[in-house]
């Protein structure tokens, strides 16, 4: 028998459907960090200010003035108001500057103490405007310099700045918190901890500006990012709320960097799966899966890849919100790496029961997973290969027979020659199981010779010989249990009074089917 032992590191990236009868209802297992992590250009961690904004229009006056370092010391620890203005925002410039921008070089000078003290001089707001933006661009850089600015104190003035009467003062906050938490989890939850999400979520409203709001939702994504540990189940409770709002919101930034937050939110085990679907966000997500737009995409279609990595019933609300009408779409998709989420969000769908593999055969998804399996780039054809081997190990042998039906044997067959052990013993695993499949409707023999017409006999017999042990004896036991003479005697026999007018057909259905057509490759 065929193992179809997932290497341990795909078990840790997709839920699995078992062949054993015992084991039918998988558990579904949490994506890896390969195939989920955000890529530096997709959502960034860390974003430094470089846009010379002034708080006041009389900031004006002192765009010509130029200070040393040493100057900057001085003039930050000075107890005048505008000399010391001067020199924060000095400071600030330097820390702007688009190319090598000076950050160690600042903190090193000690000026994180005096900056965070800045913070807190209400009666100068244009003085903790600067002070925020020189440690939202410090917070910015390096973990060390993160680090420097949290072990600095700048947290708590800075949610407390949430606060200011002065909208340009708050946004630099809600920056320099978001640049803070994207370091990872331990700063992520000292923000949380210094109750910064409640002070947070009172700016989200319809009246706010969209550059704001954009800053909030990129915020509110990295309060969400991380999962060793995740954020805590109270912070999510109260984030998802306003999550749910900004997920209406037309602006495209605005859209990216929710979906961004509610991905990694979706990024576990089922009930936290369960948190974000049961605020209703499933129709909206599958309609942002319809986007141009690909920083919206790309993020729509993982929020909702990890959703159906868990239970079955939370596949089912995927597919009622109508994830099928979308993702055979993007198997055509134009981007590789939309082909692979969709085909991996596939793979989850199809590891479930065999009614969520009826609704993936009824939404049209075979002709283009065959495509793919054909045509794809190579990262693309592996998760491909994974929808089919969930398939057919889940599915019924009627199921199993519209799946030979809509050409998968070709492209499985001509995959056997790829140089990666595990895909080729997935890929023997599923011939064994269509082989399987056709014995028990008693036309074994005619699904032999249509593997061997496609070539499949000579290579499996070639796989005999594979260096690697594993391939070698999953291929010698496919050729002994269903190849051998004897058995081809048994089957002849077997068949003979026993005849199967749907697979008789499956020969010629096939080669219609698979008869090559030119077309652009997906």
């Amino acid at each position: 028998m065929p193992t179809l032992d997932a290497p341990e590191e795909r078990l840790r990236k997709f839920k699995y459907r078992g062949k054993d009868a015992s084991a039918r209802r998988q558990q579904r297992i949490a994506v890896s960090l390969e195939l989920r992590k955000a890529k530096k250009d997709e959502q960034a961690l860390k974003r430094r200010n470089i846009t010379d904004v002034s708080l006041d229009p009389s900031d004006q006056q002192t765009k010509g003035v130029s200070l040393t370092l040493q100057e900057i010391i001085s003039g930050v620890n000075a107890s005048d108001p505008e000399l010391c203005f001067q020199a924060t925002q000095a400071a600030r410039k330097m820390l702007s500057r688009e190319k090598n921008p000076p950050l160690k070089l600042i903190v090193d000078a000690g000026l994180i103490p005096r900056l965070v003290e800045l913070l807190k001089s209400s009666l100068h707001p244009r003085l903790q405007f600067e002070a925020a933006w020189a440690l939202t661009n410090i917070a910015s850089g390096a973990s060390e310099l993160t680090r420097a600015v949290v072990v600095g104190g700048a947290i708590q003035p800075l949610v407390e700045l949430l606060s200011s009467p002065h909208m340009t003062v708050c946004e630099q906050a809600v920056w320099a918190l978001g640049n803070i938490a994207g370091d990872g989890p331990e700063f992520r939850d000292n923000v949380i901890a210094s109750d910064a999400i409640p002070h947070l979520l009172t700016l989200v409203s319809s009246s706010i500006p969209v550059p704001f709001l954009r800053n909030i939702a990129w915020t509110l994504s990295n309060l969400c990012r991380n999962k060793n540990p995740y954020p805590s189940d109270h912070a999510v409770k109260q984030m998802l709320p306003a999550l749910f709002y900004l997920l209406g919101h037309p602006d495209r930034e605005v859209l990216s960097d929710t979906c961004w937050a509610l991905s990694y939110l979706t990024d576990g085990c089922d009930a936290r799966i369960g948190q974000v679907v049961d605020t209703g966000v499933l129709p909206r997500l599958v309609e942002l899966m319809s986007s141009s737009e690909l920083n919206i995409l790309t993020p729509s279609l993982r929020t909702v890849g990890n959703i159906v990595t868990g239970t079955d019933h939370q596949t089912q609300l995927a597919l009622d919100a109508g994830i099928l009408g979308v993702l055979p779409q993007l198997l055509t998709h134009p981007r590789p790496s939309i082909q692979k989420e969709a085909a991996w969000a596939l793979s989850n769908v199809a590891a479930g029961p065999r009614q969520h593999i009826q609704r993936l055969i009824a939404c049209g998804a075979l002709p283009p997973l065959v495509a793919v399996l054909k045509n794809g780039e190579f990262k693309v054809q592996k998760e491909a290969v994974w929808t089919v081997a969930n398939f057919t190990t889940g599915g019924s042998v009627e199921q199993l027979i519209q799946l030979v039906q809509a050409g998968v044997l070709e492209p499985l067959i001509n995959l056997l020659t790829i140089p990666d052990n595990k895909m080729v013993i997935i890929i023997l695993d599923v011939l064994f199981f269509i082989l399987q499949a056709a014995e028990k409707i008693s036309q074994k023999e005619n699904m032999c010779l249509l593997i061997e017409g496609l070539g499949g006999l000579d290579r499996i017999e070639a796989l005999q010989l594979h260096e690697n042990h594993q391939v070698a004896l999953t291929a010698l036991n496919i050729i002994e249990r269903h190849f051998s003479e004897e058995e081809e005697t048994v089957t002849a026999l077997r068949a003979r009074d026993q005849d199967h007018k749907f697979l008789k057909d499956l020969t010629n259905t096939y080669h219609c089917c698979t008869t090559p057509k030119p077309g652009p490759r997906p």
